[in-house]
């Protein structure tokens, strides 16, 4: 049997665009005599739809485009994820599906079991669990459909005390093939691997696995749709980051011979390490999700253009970057906005970094509207000492000029805070956390670094002093980050052993830290959480992104 695994990048909500892209898939299957194709987790009507579930129109669509994608399911089979109304009205009105399509009718439908309810998931919100289980016939090869959760290790979950694999064992499949929607994070591909992988030794079955590219808003899916065979031998990746369509032949034995497209090429590999993490991040990786972040967030809402600051700092530099790589460097602009305080090397390096892309910028000095905003406060102010209200007003009036020229030329800020300063409040509402979209807001500070060196890896683009000059935000004379946080390779673990950890404080202190300075940056952490609460969404490539997979308590006493 010859089956065709499309890995695809679906938009939410779009059923137009989605069953178009389905349906050229089919038509491309069928020119190459395959005899299945597969598709991703509700790839009908892209992932995650969130409460757009609760419409009953948005279901409608859903079925809408199955009637039509079916007609092509003539003599090739198909299968397709979806959205399924549950039918014994018992329970939530919902299941997550996966509808085989074949003779132009809906053969069979599989529902997905253990619904994920944890980080960016929330179908336990939206979708009843199945509640039977049967292997698909097809060509006398009997298939064990499963949705996603049957890759992972189900643990002690009382939720997930059925495990829809070994219930499909017992009718004695030949075969296992996977729909997912599994999104990116930097230690998720070699975990995907290694857990299909133990599925195959586990039940000695093949399995192809189908997960989607893209990204939707905030979460970025990459991917890295997997083929196994029934000796646990890995039989291709397709590549990350990217749609592709390859086809793989199954023999009777569960064999397969090698695919018939070209193999999936890898990213370049250069493991990065900031602040010795516990896990290997690729580099690459974390390059190419942002790359997608971006790409996708403006093409799937209709934008075309960017603009960001350029302060001469390292997070502006990579953000400039890496927006250029995504949209074009003719599509980004950089406004320069030196206060009294900047240095003269902050312009400099800032212009040669916009000369080295190409991308067009401007220089809007802030010192007379600073100025101005003193001027009007002094009746209130009086003579008191200079302090962080004045610092305030100068980030607060690069984002009013920021957000002026966006809507006067339709650009959508960009912004350039990182993980370390969301996490510990060292931002200013209204101010530098303005923006649309957040690029660096899942990097740590020594990530960031770690990304300049990878956009520097051929050529020199981020000038070499924007990389060895202490970080500052330039706002009082002679300041730097240091004077108010510690230093970055010291904070970036406390951080690390924190939010992706979950570790409490006397884990953290256990692991040789000051115990002064932890309870110093947890306490900066907890309480800055209105900060990031009236954020912007943030590019997630971490396991634990700030944003709506960790959600905390504005108002709490924790570690206050």
């Amino acid at each position: 049997m010859k089956i065709a695994l499309a890995q695809q990048n679906y938009h939410i909500g779009n059923f137009e665009k989605n069953t178009e892209k389905i349906i050229d898939a089919i038509q491309q299957a069928k020119k190459q005599k395959a005899d299945l194709i597969v598709f991703s987790e509700l790839c009908i009507c892209g992932y995650p739809p969130r409460d757009f579930l609760e419409f009953d129109d948005f279901i409608d669509k859903s079925y809408a485009a199955i009637d039509v994608i079916k007609q092509y399911a003539d003599d090739i089979a198909v299968i397709v994820g979806a959205p399924d109304r549950n039918p014994i009205k018992e329970g939530k009105d919902l299941m997550n599906a996966a509808f085989f399509l074949h003779e132009k009718k809906i053969k069979a439908i599989a529902h997905k079991t253990c619904l994920p309810n944890y980080d960016v998931f929330d179908e336990y919100r939206y979708f009843e669990p199945a509640y039977h289980w049967n292997v698909v016939t097809f060509k006398n090869l009997r298939i064990a459909l499963t949705i996603c959760e049957d890759i992972w290790n189900l643990g002690d979950n009382p939720l997930y005390r059925i495990c829809p694999m070994d219930e499909l064992m017992k009718q004695q499949p030949d075969l296992m093939i996977n729909i997912s929607a599994s999104p990116f994070d930097y230690t998720h591909v070699e975990d995907r691997k290694a857990i299909v992988k133990q599925n195959t030794t586990k039940y000695k079955l093949p399995m192809l696995y189908c997960n989607c590219t893209g990204s939707q808003t905030e979460v970025v899916f990459d991917g890295g749709s997997l083929v196994f065979d029934k000796h646990s031998n890995l039989i291709a990746q397709l590549p990350l980051f990217e749609e592709d369509m390859q086809y793989f032949n199954l023999n009777d034995d569960g064999s397969f011979v090698q695919p018939v497209s070209i193999a999936s090429k890898d990213l370049p590999n250069e493991e990065l390490n900031p602040a010795e993490l516990d896990v290997n991040l690729c580099t690459a990786e974390i390059y190419q999700a942002i790359v997608t972040g971006i790409r996708d967030y403006f093409s799937k809402m209709g934008f075309a253009k960017a603009i960001l600051g350029s302060s001469g700092g390292i997070d502006s530099a990579v953000t400039l970057a890496i927006a250029c790589d995504a949209l074009g460097s003719e599509n980004v602009r950089a406004i320069l906005m030196p206060s009294p305080y900047s240095t003269g090397h902050s312009v400099s390096d800032a212009e040669a970094l916009s000369k080295n892309l190409g991308n067009p910028y401007d220089i809007l000095p802030i010192k007379d509207v600073y100025e101005s905003f003193l001027e009007t406060l002094h009746p209130v102010f009086k003579d008191l000492p200079f302090s962080l209200a004045e610092e305030n007003i100068q980030a607060r009036t690069r984002g009013n000029l920021l957000m002026a020229v966006a809507n006067k030329f339709g650009y959508i800020l960009l912004n350039t805070s990182n993980k370390s300063e969301l996490a510990t409040g060292y931002g200013t509402l209204y101010g530098d956390m303005a923006g649309g979209l957040a690029v660096l807001g899942d990097c740590y500070k020594m990530q960031v670094y770690a990304l300049a060196k990878f956009i520097n890896r051929e050529k020199e683009i981020i000038p070499n002093n924007i990389l060895v000059k202490p970080p500052s935000a330039e706002l009082r004379p002679g300041q730097k980050d240091s004077d108010s946080l510690p230093d970055y390779a010291v904070l970036d673990k406390i951080l690390y052993q924190y939010i992706e950890r979950r570790q409490g404080p006397a884990d953290i202190k256990a692991q040789n830290f000051d115990a002064a300075l932890v309870d110093r940056v947890l306490r900066l952490v907890n309480i800055n959480e209105y900060k990031r609460n009236q954020f912007c969404p943030i590019i997630r490539i971490s396991p634990k992104a700030f944003g709506v997979g960790r959600r905390v308590p504005i108002v709490a006493k924790y570690l206050s």
